[in-house]
């Protein structure tokens, strides 16, 4: 029966008995849910340079013009 802290309000709780898991309830489920959505959290990510637009191929439609 492992116990371990939720990551919400750091309560212990067994994990094997709660419905929410990793969660020690849905209400602590709910508010990291509605920090995902709020973008309370975020996943870092490495931005690419933007392409220059003198770099783009020119289709034969823009010659036309």
């Amino acid at each position: 029966m492992p116990v371990i802290r939720c990551p919400i309000c750091r309560r212990a709780f067994d994990a094997e008995s709660s419905p929410a898991m990793p969660f020690c309830s849905d209400r602590c489920r709910q508010i990291d849910l509605g920090r995902w959505l709020d973008e309370g959290y975020s996943v870092p990510v490495e931005r690419e340079e933007p392409e220059q637009a003198d770099d783009w191929p020119i289709s034969e439609e823009d010659e036309e013009s």
